[in-house]
């Protein structure tokens, strides 16, 4: 009955003009297909536009897909660790394009589930390339198209630096899809994307270079979180070449790449390039409309996703906040509240949980020790490393990292981290306790659950010196 009487509400309010449509979002991720959704249930009158396939960042060329190789790349050590548990597995072999077919798919079937929602929702979708035209005028080929309010909702596309060779290069993008799987990759960048392409191909028994220009891995994260990563990637065969700038590409007469950086030269079959996305407003109409612009051509917006054209709104990667889908879905929950339902809301980013399906895969909620001593001056930390159950019987060496860090004067659990087997699974769950404010004498009285790794987090007992 409520969302009846919100149906109600919206649609008995006056206009003092006629729009074709209430809400019209350009971009069909999963930000903007979310907004859409809400906004229709609550009586509104919703098109959204999309010029490539509906789903977005990343249903279609992120999260999925790439989770989707992240697990096929690490069964060779599935099935090299299967022996030590009495497995005999004899002999395998690896099928690229099988793989690249099974994923796409996938990706067909999760794209035809968004239109199916769409459809219930009862939101109209228009294919083909959006512009803003006005505070209220879209325009998608030879239709013009009115609306009370505009989201942008288009994410972020991968940048690439101009350098000579520079389209010899791939990105994310194509990664995802390459016909043949190369034997050699050289990947350029230390984010998230950079460590996730590098666990897959070193996994699918590929020879892998990471460079980057920084001192380590994962800037932004804690340096215990970065320094293991590190660590346990040059485990697995990935050669990380730290402080190392890359100047040219050349593509040799057998077709293979000539890296040049400033320590030598570098031939590989491929190079990736992970240096960063940026949001994908070029060519949408939106500077000519008003609407106000960052340096890196994200839209500029209010703590309610307003642009600077109170009409046009935006969400997601295309904003420069926290480029993450979760974020984007609950941006979009909150606009809806400001707009359609009589109830602004702005989005709290604090102790947001995220995670790098790195191998091994890296997860974090709150602060990092860095940022902590920084707000609150000295904290206190609780680390442990250790080698998981599972490699006492495979004599692997590869450690798991938890830890936790915390305000010296009311205890609280202000940060969170892990790498290792299960991290992302394990940090959201703790990623409640530490966004309900919980403390270190929460996690002491909490009973683990044994023999897991999960169950360090709450048998942490030394504080490590200051």
């Amino acid at each position: 009955m409520a969302l009846l009487a919100s149906r109600s509400a919206f649609a008995e309010r006056p206009s003092i003009m006629q729009f074709d449509y209430d809400l019209f979002v350009i971009g069909a991720g999963s930000g903007g297909v979310r907004a859409s959704r809400l906004a229709a249930a609550e009586g509104a009158k919703v098109a959204i536009a999309e010029e490539i396939r509906v789903g977005g960042t990343c249903v279609l060329r992120g999260c999925i897909p790439k989770k989707l190789l992240v697990i096929a790349s690490h069964f060779a050590e599935d099935f090299a660790d299967a022996g030590a548990y009495g497995w005999s597995v004899g002999e395998t072999s690896f099928d690229w394009p099988a793989l690249i077919t099974a994923k796409n798919r996938e990706l067909d079937r999760l794209h035809g589930i968004y239109l199916t929602l769409l459809g219930k929702a009862g939101v109209t979708v228009v294919n083909g390339r959006a512009t803003v035209e006005g505070p209220h005028a879209v325009r998608v080929g030879d239709q013009l198209f009115s609306a009370r309010h505009i989201l942008i909702a288009v994410g972020g596309w991968p940048s690439l630096p101009e350098i000579p060779g520079i389209e010899h290069a791939i990105t994310s993008n194509e990664a995802l899809d390459l016909p043949v799987l190369p034997k050699s990759v050289a990947i350029v960048g230390g984010g998230y994307i950079a460590v996730e392409f590098a666990g897959i191909f070193a996994g699918l028994g590929v020879e892998t270079t990471q460079i980057l220009r920084a001192n380590q891995v994962l800037r932004g994260f804690d340096q215990d979180v970065r320094d293991m990563l590190a660590a346990e990637m040059s485990k697995k065969h990935i050669t990380l070449l730290t402080q190392t700038i890359v100047q040219s590409i050349v593509r040799q007469a057998d077709g293979r790449l000539a890296l040049t950086h400033d320590q030598g030269t570098l031939l590989v079959d491929q190079v990736l390039y992970a240096t960063g996305r940026k949001p994908n407003t070029k060519g949408l109409g939106l500077e000519a409309a008003g609407v106000a612009l960052d340096a890196d051509g994200a839209v500029v917006i209010d703590a309610f996703s307003r642009s600077s054209v109170p009409s046009i709104h935006a969400i997601g990667d295309v904003t420069n906040r926290l480029a993450l889908t979760p974020v984007a879905i609950a941006e979009a929950h909150c606009l809806i509240e400001t707009l359609f339902k009589g109830a602004p809301r702005a989005m709290t980013y604090a102790n947001i949980p995220s995670a790098v399906f790195s191998q091994p895969a890296v997860a974090t909620v709150g602060l990092s020790e860095e940022d902590a001593t920084l707000r609150f001056g000295a904290v206190d930390v609780y680390i442990t490393r250790f080698r998981s159950l599972r490699n006492t019987l495979t004599g692997s060496d590869e450690k798991t990292l938890m830890k936790l860090v915390v305000t010296k004067d009311d205890h609280k659990v202000v940060g969170a981290h892990m790498v290792g087997p299960d991290a992302p699974e394990i940090i959201q769950g703790v990623a409640i306790a530490v966004t309900c404010g919980a403390t270190k004498q929460d996690f002491d009285r909490t009973v683990g659950i044994h023999p897991t790794a999960a169950e360090e987090f709450v048998t942490l007992r030394e504080k490590r010196p200051t």
